[in-house]
């Protein structure tokens, strides 16, 4: 695992008194974290807990009901889609990549919309990113159908990275996957954290990501939010946290975190 960034540093995304209801159901009650650069930060929950909608807030895709969201200091509602686009970077659920398009073409939507590039300019950096994300640049000339589900999020990753983001929000990216291959995602993640320096939030409910890669882990129960490191956060008497962390899932993640230790 990196070391965790140091705790002085000033926060590169802030979150203050945040509400989100639907109709009369209130699924977050003012919560609030403070996100350093280059921290792994993981967000778990229960069913139901509010984790992509939480997400959705952090990246201005959701309007909350209270509060506000801060990146680089500034209201994320008064930054502009384009600078937006600059600093934030987003791989949905399922990779959300858009069938019609080839991957190289997927990778390079954001740069249509949101630079000046010429088209050679856009499939280099493409090239580029597919690189980063473990793939061949002759990836990119199929289509999401021609992928496997790793393939799939590898290429929403180089798409999520595409304009050299400054933190990259990831929604479920081991979700549905072999352990081998979810354990190749996590290892891109650490890779891309420790090479590029880039801040990641990380939406899951698959333990080994959480203690294998994570520095801090925010957990969502009873509309609240608790943020600390895992071994705070183990010694925590709620009991959805004290279950979860203590659960037989958990026991293989923490071994495979030893062993990750053990190796560093």
């Amino acid at each position: 695992m990196t070391a965790r960034p140091r705790d002085r540093a000033e926060p590169i995304l802030s979150a203050r008194g945040i509400i989100n209801r639907f109709g009369r159901q209130e699924v977050h009650d003012r919560i609030g974290l403070d996100i350093l650069p280059g921290e792994i930060v993981g967000i778990a929950g229960g069913s139901g807990s509010g984790k992509s909608v939480l997400l959705k807030t952090l990246t201005g895709l959701h309007r909350p009901n209270a509060g506000e969201v801060r990146v680089d200091g500034r209201k994320l509602d008064a930054i502009g889609p384009m600078e937006k686009a600059s600093l934030i970077g987003v791989l949905f659920q399922q990779g959300a990549l858009f069938s019609s398009l080839s991957v190289a073409q997927n990778i390079m939507l954001p740069m249509r919309e949101h630079t000046p590039l010429r088209e050679d300019q856009q499939e280099r950096i493409a090239a580029m990113k597919l690189e980063l994300a473990g793939m061949s640049a002759e990836t990119g000339l199929k289509f999401p159908s021609q992928l496997s589900g790793g393939m799939v999020k590898r290429a929403a990753l180089a798409r999520a990275l595409a304009l050299d983001p400054r933190i990259l929000f990831l929604d479920e990216p081991t979700s549905d996957l072999d352990p081998l291959t979810a354990s190749g995602i996590d290892a891109l993640i650490q890779k891309l954290n420790q090479s590029l320096g880039v801040t990641v939030v990380i939406v899951t409910h698959d333990p080994t990501t959480l203690f294998t890669i994570c520095h801090r882990v925010a957990m969502l129960v009873d509309r609240k939010l608790t943020i600390d490191t895992l071994d705070k956060l183990m010694r925590s008497d709620q009991p959805w946290i004290r279950e979860f962390l203590h659960g037989r899932r958990a026991q293989g993640a923490m071994t495979a975190r030893k062993q990750s230790h053990g190796n560093g």
